[in-house]
C-alpha cells in the first residue's frame, strides 16, 4: 500500500471514496484474470513512499483511466492499444539495465535496482497535459531526476539529457511499423532535467508502473506536453549539443524541442487554449505551463516561447 507521512494532508489529496472503490473493483478484475480487459496484473508491486511536497490540488484522475487511455506507440497508435497489447508482449520488465553515458565522469550501465534503490521514493501529484488537448491528475511515484544524474558526475560540457526507449519489436510489437524513427528519442535541456518537478518514475497510485505506462522507468516533465514523457527508459547521455527527438524527425512544425504548455500557441491542427479533463465532459482552460509557471517560467527568461516551442 502507498503510505503517505505527514499530518498535514488535506481533505482534497484524499481519494474520493467512489474512486477507492472504483480501484478495488479494477484490481479485483485483474485478479480474477481479466488482464487483457483491465491491462493491470494482479501482481503489481506495491510501493513504500513518502509524500512530495509537489501536490496537485485536484481530484485524482481514476486508474482505470490512467492504465487504460494511454499514448504509447511502441505498443500501438490507438489510446486503447497499450493496455490491450501490454499483456501479450511486453510481459518482461525485469531484470532492466540503464547504460548512463557522455559527458559524464562516471559512466556506468545500472540495473533498476542499482539505479533506483539508493534513492527515497517520492509521491507526486502531478497534472498531466497531451498536446491532443485532454488531460489527467496522476499520483506519480518516483525519484527526482536531478538526484540520479549528479551521481554520474555531468561534466561542464553537459548541456542536454537524452533518453532513449526500449528497442524490440517482439516485445514492442507498434516498432514494426515505420510510425517513427525507432528508438524514441526524448531530451531535456541540463536545467530541464535538474529542476526539481523532473521525475523518473517508476509507479503510480503506489503501485509499480504497468507495462503499458512505461514500465519499468519512464521520465515525468509536468510542465511540458505528454511526448516529452519518454517510456521505458534504456538509455541516458549527456550531449553537448542538442539532438533531434523523435516526434521533431517525424513533424518538426508540430512537435517542437521545448513542448512547453502553451495555451497561446496552437497546434497547426487544433487549438491548445483549452483542454477536456479525462472523465469531465465540460471543457477547461489550458494553463500556461500546465499550472507550474510559477516554478519554471524562469527558467525560460528572454525567450519567445511561440518560436521555440
Amino acid at each position: 500500500m502507498l503510505i503517505r507521512t505527514g499530518t498535514d494532508i488535506r481533505s482534497s489529496e484524499v481519494t474520493d471514496r467512489s474512486l477507492w472503490l472504483d480501484r478495488r473493483r479494477f484490481l479485483a478484475l485483474g485478479a480474477a484474470g481479466a488482464l487483457a480487459l483491465s491491462g493491470v496484473p494482479a501482481h503489481a508491486a506495491s510501493l513504500s513512499t513518502v509524500r512530495g511536497k509537489f501536490a496537485a490540488d485536484e481530484p485524482l484522475t481514476p486508474m482505470k483511466d490512467v492504465t487504460t487511455y494511454t499514448n504509447f506507440y511502441e505498443l500501438g497508435t490507438d489510446k486503447s492499444d497499450p493496455a490491450q497489447l501490454a499483456p501479450s508482449y511486453f510481459t518482461k520488465v525485469k531484470p532492466w539495465s540503464v547504460a548512463v553515458e557522455g559527458e559524464c565522469a562516471k559512466p556506468a550501465t545500472l540495473g533498476y535496482e542499482d539505479l533506483i534503490k539508493p534513492h527515497q521514493l517520492e509521491e507526486r501529484i502531478y497534472r498531466m497535459r497531451c498536446v491532443e488537448a485532454w488531460s489527467m491528475v496522476i499520483p506519480w511515484v518516483g525519484v527526482p531526476l536531478g538526484d540520479i544524474l549528479r551521481r554520474f558526475e555531468p561534466s561542464s560540457k553537459a548541456k542536454y539529457v537524452v533518453f532513449t526507449t526500449l528497442q524490440d519489436p517482439e516485445r514492442l510489437p507498434g516498432q514494426r511499423r515505420a510510425i517513427l524513427d525507432w528508438p524514441y528519442v526524448e531530451a531535456l535541456r541540463m536545467d530541464e532535467a535538474m529542476h526539481p518537478l523532473t521525475l523518473l518514475a517508476v509507479g503510480l497510485y503506489g503501485e509499480e508502473l504497468l507495462p503499458q505506462n512505461g514500465a519499468p522507468i519512464r521520465l515525468v516533465v509536468p510542465w511540458k506536453y505528454g511526448f516529452k514523457g519518454i517510456k521505458s527508459i534504456v538509455g541516458i547521455r549527456f550531449t553537448e549539443t542538442p539532438p533531434r527527438t523523435a516526434w521533431m524527425k517525424a513533424a518538426a512544425r508540430e512537435y517542437g524541442f521545448y513542448a512547453n504548455v502553451n495555451p497561446a500557441v496552437d497546434h497547426p491542427r487544433w487549438s491548445q487554449a483549452s483542454e477536456r479533463r479525462i472523465g469531465e465532459f465540460l471543457k477547461r482552460k489550458t494553463l500556461p505551463f500546465n499550472g507550474y509557471a510559477e516554478q519554471v517560467a524562469s527558467l525560460y527568461s528572454g525567450m519567445d516561447l511561440a518560436v521555440n516551442y
